[in-house]
């Protein structure tokens, strides 16, 4: 059986190359640009990290990943 998690991908412009939530319980939340290493989470959590780290020079997104269960 699968489940569907999901990781926050977040592009910043530029050419940087896109990165990914690795933590949440820090201030700043803290990134990797490794998807492997990416927080995987829950749908209301995903959500949620969207809204703290939202502003004018990121643009965070989610990005659906299947995760054995």
């Amino acid at each position: 059986m699968k489940n569907i998690k999901f990781v926050v991908k977040v592009n910043r412009g530029g050419n940087r190359a896109p990165s990914y939530v690795q933590h949440i319980n820090r201030v700043p939340i803290q990134t990797t640009p490794n998807r492997k290493m990416a927080l995987i989470m829950g749908r209301l959590t995903a959500e949620e990290t969207i809204k703290s780290i939202q502003n004018s020079r990121c643009t965070p997104e989610l990005v659906s990943v299947l995760v054995n269960a």
